[in-house]
Parts: C-alpha cells; sequence; structure tokens
C-alpha cells in the first residue's frame, strides 16, 4: 500500500483540500503535499493527525475491503492441493 496514495485517495473523497485537511490535522501542507506525491515519508503520529482529521482511525486507514476479507478467509479453509490448484487456474485468466 502507498500510504501517500492513500490519504490523497480518502482526502479527495472526503471532498477536502490539501490545504484543509493540512490545518486540520496541524501539518504543513508542503509535507503533505510531498507525502501524497510519494516525496516524503510520514510519520505514525502524523498519521495519525490525518487520519484524525479525515475522521477515521489508523486501522481503518490501513482496513482491506470487505471483499478481500471474504476471500482470505476462504483461502485459508483450502488444501494445500486446493490452493496450488486456484493458483494454476488463476494463472491462466
Amino acid at each position: 500500500m502507498n500510504v501517500g496514495e492513500r490519504i490523497r485517495g480518502l482526502r479527495e473523497k472526503s471532498g477536502c483540500t490539501q490545504n484543509a485537511l493540512a490545518e486540520r490535522a496541524g501539518v504543513s501542507q508542503t509535507h503533505l503535499r510531498r507525502v501524497e506525491l510519494g516525496q516524503a515519508d510520514i510519520t505514525v503520529g502524523h498519521l495519525e493527525l490525518v487520519c484524525d482529521a479525515l475522521g477515521i482511525s489508523l486501522r481503518d486507514f490501513f482496513s482491506i475491503s470487505e471483499e478481500a476479507d471474504e476471500l482470505s478467509s476462504v483461502l485459508s479453509s483450502l488444501t494445500p492441493k486446493q490452493k496450488k490448484l486456484l493458483l494454476a487456474f488463476l494463472s491462466s485468466l
């Protein structure tokens, strides 16, 4: 997962500008812009501030979709032979 892309996607989904999100989170707009572009890293503390400003938890930020959860559950119940057959099938697509 690219953290910067995830922040940008969530920010855009919420209809928030970089300036507004940076101000709400108490981080610099320049740093937020660089994080979204993949030019800088973000600390967990700053990420938590950004998540709070977006109205989500860190867990929500890193959560995978329900479909992926369901798929993971199904995969974990397969035998090694079934997993190998499924992988061969998926590779043939």
